[in-house]
């Protein structure tokens, strides 16, 4: 693109005057572009706290930013920050804030240059800090962008000195490039825009679709595949901006203002167009080069700084993956087993043989870990029943070595080799499965003829469950490019930014520091990325009907998951109804839990495994009896 433009300027005089119109940095001051940052960024605080004002309702009982709901996602903040965001969220509290909002708004909407501006640009980026949590709907990332330009700016204003507000406006530039960088390169994960698609597919959806520009992409699918690799390369390559003393200032900055006016025009996100052309001032006046006299003075230790901060942030992340590698892949209690395919499965566990009940076999979930087990092997060493925990090869301590691609029935060899092994010939099994594992332990069942004594599907997956289930079938997609975008982002280290999940804190104690190692390690997520890709070829290819199993079967369903898609509701009990009559089948539905939250909330994951325990204690004592009851049954715990 550059050698390019440097050849036009080789042309006519007519070219090289086009040309310098389109070209070229956009010199402003630094008095000039805090001025325009500020106004840009008082214009979508002004909207935000009119649109907040002229609807009241939503802070009301029942409302959308009902305080008394919203609050509990903030229920794990300290208490002095607690008490704070109720005291804001207070209906006259927050009336009071958004006016006054409104009224600094519109002053810094006015001429002038004073350091009381830097006070109001300060008090909208606090006060905007502090509403944020407060509005759970009706906030955006336009909030969030002007509230980081107004503080900067509110900052700079008051600074003591050039060097400091220059650093400030540096900082400001740095987040503006960031914002497209990211976006772009999280974007570039996605199928929909490597393929050009993306555009068709946002134009048609209800919250920023709209009709007549998704037909017109229909129309004319080339342009609309051509728009896309525009706003994708536009975004990804921002900093160009940068080269050749700002010869693409011009364009990039005016590709991106475009941007966001069509944005608010055709997705209804009227505020991003001001929030984020807030920055751009700020983009301008540090991409001119320092030899212009609007430049000139301008201190560029921002940068020099920002980069051996970079450098020594990267070494960091490094070394805290390096550090949770070893922790994850170091297998202290237990023993490993190497399976048919080659794989490494490393495990742990209560058998021993001083025992001859069944073994309950734990086979986690797709993305999860041995430790979402932990409330329920809490549970089986209270009730007395032993239990084998491990994990799927690629996960944990477990390695997988096997040459050839993977598919689905290399995990259900991998258990039945692990069975094999590591428990004594002669003694049953309990396979207890979540999600996929449910499915690899049904298939596993189907193999191990008398040694299954019974399968437990922990709100587990279904073979048809991406055809039956509209919405699970709609969202398959999506489920990879989370996963593919995880799995690349700690590749590439950014595992030190991710913040611990409830459901590890929810975990008991002395298990937690290694499941946050093993959740943020990616080996985790590219071994999640493969199974699921396997789990998708093999589930649309399924034809049915499942295999009939001579074992006994408790389902778990959790409340969340059977109420938010009731076709999920329906396979559950084509998993329970598989299992041939004369043995003892439970289904039970475990009230308020969610698809994590049924293994790891420590009060439902307890009831979940109570149920567990008492089933295994009922068919256990039974089979003691001589009996083999036919009986079958559904409750709600």
């Amino acid at each position: 693109m550059l050698s390019s433009l440097a050849k036009l300027r080789a042309s006519g005089p007519t070219a090289r005057a086009a040309l310098s119109a389109l070209t070229g940095p956009l010199p402003v001051s630094r008095s000039q572009a805090l001025g325009a940052s500020e106004r840009l960024a008082a214009v979508t605080s002004l909207l935000s706290s009119l649109e907040h004002l002229t609807m009241p309702d939503q802070k009301r009982p029942g409302g959308l930013n009902d305080w008394a709901l919203a609050r509990q996602g903030h229920a794990h903040y300290g208490r002095p920050l607690r008490k704070l965001l109720d005291i804001v969220a207070d209906e006259r509290t927050s009336q009071v804030l958004h006016a006054a909002r409104v009224a600094a708004s519109a002053a810094l909407l006015l001429p002038g240059d004073s350091r009381g501006r830097g006070a109001a640009n300060l008090f909208l980026g606090l006060s905007g800090a502090l509403l944020y949590p407060t509005h759970r709907y009706g906030t955006d990332g336009s909030d969030q962008a002007s509230t980081m330009v107004q503080t900067a700016t509110g900052l700079a204003r008051l600074a003591p000195s050039p060097a400091a507000q220059d650093a400030l406006m540096w900082y400001v530039a740095f987040q503006s490039n960031l914002s497209y960088v990211v976006s772009g390169w999280v974007k570039l994960l996605g199928q929909d825009w490597r393929n050009g698609s993306a555009l068709t597919g946002v134009m048609r959806t209800r919250t920023y679709g709209h009709e007549r520009v998704w037909r017109l992409a229909r129309r004319h699918p080339r342009s609309a595949r051509a728009l896309a690799h525009g706003v994708l390369a536009m975004e990804c390559l921002f900093p160009v901006l940068y080269l050749k003393g700002g010869l693409l200032t011009r364009p990039m900055i005016g590709g991106v203002a475009v941007f966001h006016v069509a944005n608010g025009f055709v997705m209804g996100l009227g505020r991003f167009i001001p929030a984020f052309t807030a920055m751009h001032p700020m983009v301008a006046y540090t991409s001119t080069p320092r030899s212009h006299p609007a430049a000139a003075g301008r201190d560029d230790r921002m940068p020099a700084t920002a980069g051996l901060l970079l450098a020594g942030a990267a070494a960091t992340a490094a070394a805290v993956a390096f550090h949770r590698r070893l922790r994850t892949t170091d297998h202290v209690y237990g023993g490993t087993v190497i399976t048919r395919h080659g794989n490494e499965l490393a495990h742990d566990g209560t058998v021993g043989g001083h025992d001859d009940g069944p073994v309950s076999v734990l086979v986690h979930g797709l993305g999860a870990l041995p430790a979402h087990f932990s409330w329920y092997t809490r549970a089986l060493n209270a009730g007395g029943r032993q239990w084998l925990a491990y994990g799927r090869a690629g996960y944990g301590a477990s390695r997988r070595h096997a040459r050839t691609p993977y598919h689905l029935g290399e995990s259900v060899d991998d258990l039945l080799d692990l069975i094999g092994a590591a428990v004594p010939e002669g003694r049953q099994v309990v396979l207890v499965g979540h999600s996929l594992g449910g499915e690899i332990a049904r298939r596993a069942a189907a193999r191990l003829g008398e040694r299954a004594h019974s399968v437990v599907y922990v709100d587990s997956s279904h073979p048809e469950q991406l055809d039956r289930s509209g919405q699970q079938g709609k969202n398959a997609r999506h489920v990879e490019e989370m996963i593919r975008t995880t799995s690349v982002s700690l590749r590439m280290g950014l595992g030190i930014l991710m913040q611990t999940p409830d459901w590890v804190r929810n975990l008991p104690v002395p298990v937690r520091s290694r499941a946050m190692a093993e959740f943020a390690d990616a080996r985790v997520w590219t071994a999640a990325l493969r199974e699921w890709r396997a789990a998708e070829r093999d589930f649309r290819s399924f034809e049915g009907p499942l295999a009939r199993l001579d074992t006994h079967a408790l389902v778990l369903s959790a409340q969340h998951t059977v109420d938010r898609d009731p076709d999920h509701l329906l396979m559950h009990q084509d998993l329970a109804d598989a299992h041939l009559p004369g043995r003892t089948v439970r289904s039970v539905v475990v009230e308020t839990a969610d698809h994590d939250g049924i293994l790891t909330d420590p009060r439902l994951a307890g009831e979940a495994a109570r149920s567990l325990v008492a089933f295994l204690d009922e068919t256990i004592a039974g089979e003691a009896a001589g009996q083999r009851p036919a009986t079958a049954g559904q409750e709600a715990r």
